[in-house]
């Protein structure tokens, strides 16, 4: 029997249904990781939904999402709601696709022996045409670039031994104008990031490095790139600088600068950076699950920013809780988040039926890799939990696990029906969310709701799923709780290893009350962009360090009612 863990992914969308009970209205609009697409179940053994290697665009002031193997792509004009464009012509198939508009054109190719390059004639409503089948080389995962004098260029590698190479192209055929170059390759001996493994610890295994891609800001050209391995929690995008688009580049002070490795929906590897309409930047990589199948792989979108010395940073600190998507410029990451703290972890549960193998605390512990399933997919089976205390549930996240799930492609049956009730007692229910005639899939479906809701208890109830059994990889209650947040990380200690400089050990003393803690810590006592997320414990070995820097260090303090900052830095030499 198939070993429980998790198939799913999810997050961007808003909407709601449903009556709040509180008083408290929002007026923006909030998105969770993973995003809320209709990941396709794969067309070959096993069952299996994936998405990954995104590539996204902004085409005439509407986004455009062509990630790898999903029949398609995906049309959005807010970033929140998605529809799925079909493209008979086009090779959606394919690994790796990249587009670029080229005076006003846009450009299509892929990861693929095929050497084709794809002129749109319709892009809303799919239509494309072949360009040239005549491309001279086999490109691995390749990017385009257009540059702001007009002039085109294309980077390509995935390999565990070869280099990220890159050419200019003549944009009236999309074709070399030369030979391709070499721009950079992996050196695990000196960036701990680049080892292989869910922890960077399998040092004797190459990476692979790969998904090329190329943002320019003011000046500079920001040449990104991914490894150790699209399977592994610690999937991340490194990234080099130069003054030129086909280098010589450097690596740049802040690295990896986007790395997500904990928490609910872990990875941000191999992905593309864009402006917005408002003027910001976004980073959308690829998320690993990689139970069913190595590729098993769903996206998140994380908020990206330049600081006054250049350095590019994804923001994903609290990267899989709900994140308010703006509609202006912002600055700094703190603008983008709610308040709204997870409300469900670890919390008790009860079940109408448990499959043997795949126990209902796997719905409510923050792993996307673990699920809990119900007996049948019968209508009516139900998962409920008990918050604890009354609660304010602004937000709610339906992560599904597809258990013992027979689906291929995608088909016009392939959704879920369900609803969602509240309850302070346990006894007495009120409907919050009312799926029941809901006929769009969405694997992992976000919800926010149109007031909050003054609950203790929350009960999801199967009406319908497309094949297999009722399962639940989370079930996410995201709002605020009337209780003190915990208090300060006092004293811990930071100390990196003698005989490796790529790690470091943090060890301090457990908070009372604190549901978990996040690490942030950098090359700068002012630029502590990394993050990572603790659930438990109180000590965590973190092995990507550049074993040529010196890094600083704090931790934070979290629970139901807030975060409490750590003020202390601790500098390691």
């Amino acid at each position: 029997m198939m070993k429980c863990r998790l198939l799913l992914c999810s997050a961007l969308a808003i909407l709601a249904v449903g009556c709040g009970t509180g008083k408290e209205e929002v007026s923006y609009r909030t998105v969770c990781n993973p995003v809320d697409l209709s990941y396709r179940f794969c067309l070959d053994e096993p069952s299996r939904r994936e998405a990954a290697d995104p590539s996204m665009i902004v085409y005439q002031g509407e986004y455009y999402l062509f990630p790898s193997k999903s029949g398609g792509y995906f049309h959005s004009v807010d970033l929140i709601n998605w529809d799925l464009i079909t493209a008979d012509n086009l090779p959606v198939e394919e690994y790796a696709p990249t587009v670029e508009e080229v005076d006003g054109n846009l450009f299509f190719t892929t990861s693929t022996g095929t050497r084709r390059v794809y002129k749109a004639i319709d892009v809303k409503k799919g239509n494309w045409e072949l360009f040239t089948d005549s491309f001279p080389y086999d490109l691995n995962d390749p990017a385009y670039f257009r540059d702001e004098d007009g002039r085109v260029y294309l980077y390509s590698g995935c390999s565990p031994d070869q280099p990220i190479m890159g050419v200019e192209l003549d944009k009236e055929t999309m074709k070399p104008t030369g030979e391709m170059v070499p721009l950079m390759v992996s050196d695990r001996k000196k960036y701990g990031w680049e080892v292989p493994g869910d922890y960077n610890i399998w040092d004797n295994d190459s990476p692979w490095i790969e998904g090329a891609f190329v943002t320019k800001h003011a000046g500079k050209y920001y040449l990104q790139y991914s490894g150790p391995g699209t399977q592994f929690k610690s999937y991340c995008d490194g990234v080099y600088i130069s003054d030129n688009p086909l280098g010589p580049f450097t690596l740049a002070h802040h690295n990896p600068f986007a790395y997500k490795p904990e928490g609910f929906a872990n990875g941000a590897g191999h992905g593309s950076t864009f402006l917005d309409n408002y003027g910001n930047y976004w980073h959308i990589g690829t998320v690993t699950v990689s139970v069913r199948h190595m590729f098993e792989r769903r996206l998140s979108l994380f908020p990206t920013f330049f600081d006054e010395d250049g350095e590019m940073y994804a923001y994903t600190g609290w990267g899989d809780y709900p994140m308010i998507m703006p509609e202006k410029k912002i600055s700094s990451p703190e603008e983008l988040f709610p308040g709204w703290m997870l409300l469900s972890y670890q919390k008790a549960t009860e079940a109408s039926s448990t499959l043997e193998g795949c126990p209902e605390k796997n719905a409510v512990n923050e792993d996307i890799r673990t699920w809990w399933s119900a007996k049948t997919g019968d209508k009516g089976e139900y998962l409920s939990i008990d918050l604890g205390e009354e609660s304010q549930v602004y937000a709610i996240q339906v992560n599904f696990g597809d258990q013992d799930a027979g689906l291929f492609g995608r088909s016009g049956n392939i959704y879920y029906q369900y609803y969602i009730e509240s309850s302070v007692d346990g006894v007495n229910w009120n409907m919050v969310v009312d799926k029941s005639d809901n006929d769009k899939d969405a694997p992992s479906d976000y919800i926010q709701l149109d007031k909050p809701v003054t609950t203790k208890y929350l009960r999801i109830t199967n009406v319908y799923c497309p094949s297999g059994k009722f399962s639940l990889s989370g079930l996410r209650a995201f709002g605020k709780v009337d209780k003190a947040t915990p208090v300060e990380v006092k004293d811990f200690s930071a100390i990196r290893s003698q005989n490796d400089r790529r790690k470091v050990n943090l060890t301090w003393d457990e908070v009372n009350g604190a549901t978990g803690y996040n690490i942030r810590f950098g090359s700068a006592k002012d630029k502590l962009y990394q993050n990572y997320m603790v659930y438990s414990g109180n000590s965590l070995l973190i092995n990507i360090l550049n074993t040529e820097q010196t890094y600083y260090f704090t931790i934070d303090s979290f629970n139901e009612g807030g975060i409490t900052k750590g003020t202390e830095i601790k500098e390691v030499l």
